[in-house]
């Protein structure tokens, strides 16, 4: 036993895994997630260039979409080299260092998502229940101090992760049950006292993710009221129009990631390739969903787009 222990002096590799028990399929699997990862990063860096080039956008409901875009082409960088290593180069070790950066990004950039969403909640909640105050509430340096918020929060977060995971020994086999470094997986694999790291993690988890979500659900509850304050069902309609793309942007946010933890907690029994699939899903379906959303819902940027399209056609 004690020759196979590690700590932090030692730094185990880990090993990845691609679809457990369903090998005979990954060559789909390449196919999907190439396709994912093209939508996710075309579709948000052409929402970047967009919202760049149209003046009309330089607003900060759109500047908060831009940060949402450059969030989600950061989900899709911290996956992309362990998952094109594992599916498409058979390379399954990573380092223990590597292993706590790709962890410390995937999770930082997952909690700036969700405070962006409440953010962009917000935003909605003063253009249509105080649209008088709107531009004197979001001002330029105001929308820059949210997204700065949102960001300093998420770093003060997840920092600790870890560092709590180096104090650690590690004597098991260091076997990830994905293609990346998540630390729901990694807390399972030291032979020490994971407590700690266990209270901090549903701290973190419940202090973001948990009050970000009753924020959320709360400013919709607002707007609601206001909106149904509105005699003319044709302005109650078009007011809520204004809302879709972000209450979509929520639902493909928070309905995987409860799903994950839900598959976590009670779905032990599960085949392996079922964890494996809603992380997949938690992690690629957002980044590739939204600007996809949004380039429908959004006047200016689906005119801007087709213009883009039609020049290149011609």
């Amino acid at each position: 036993m004690g020759g196979d222990t590690h700590n932090s002096s030692g730094l185990p590799p880990f090993t990845l895994t691609g679809l457990p028990r369903l090998e005979a399929s990954q060559h789909w699997m390449i196919l999907l997630l190439g396709l994912l990862y093209t939508v996710s990063i075309v579709g948000n860096s052409l929402i970047l260039f967009i919202i760049k080039e149209e003046q009309s956008l330089h607003q900060p409901m759109y500047y908060f979409l831009s940060l949402l875009s450059v969030n989600d082409l950061g989900v899709s960088f911290s996956t992309l080299p362990t998952v094109l290593a594992t599916f498409c180069f058979h390379i399954r070790e990573i380092s223990f260092n590597s292993c706590m950066v790709q962890m410390f990004f995937i999770h930082f950039f997952s909690f700036i998502e969700s405070g962006i969403l409440l953010v962009m909640s917000f935003d909605r909640y003063v253009a249509i229940c105080h649209p008088l105050r709107y531009a004197t509430v979001l001002t330029d340096a105001r929308v820059v101090q949210m997204g700065m918020s949102a960001i300093i929060r998420s770093f003060c977060m997840i920092f600790p992760l870890p560092l709590l995971l180096l104090r650690l020994p590690f004597c098991k086999a260091n076997v990830l049950s994905h293609a990346y470094c998540l630390h729901p997986d990694l807390i399972h694999l030291p032979c020490g006292d994971v407590t700690i790291n266990n209270i901090f993690g549903l701290v973190i988890v419940i202090s973001t993710f948990g009050l970000d979500s009753a924020l959320v659900f709360i400013s919709y509850v607002l707007i609601l009221r206001s909106v149904l304050a509105i005699a003319s069902r044709e302005e109650r309609l078009k007011t809520l129009n204004t809302c879709v793309s972000h209450m979509c942007a929520v639902l493909i946010f928070y309905v995987p990631k409860v799903g994950v933890s839900m598959a976590a907690r009670y779905g032990r029994h599960a085949p392996p390739y079922v964890h494996t699939l809603m992380s997949l899903i938690y992690l690629f379906v957002p980044p590739m969903l939204n600007p996809v959303i949004y380039s429908i819902k959004t006047k200016e940027i689906r005119r801007r787009l087709c213009k883009i399209l039609l020049r290149r056609k011609f």
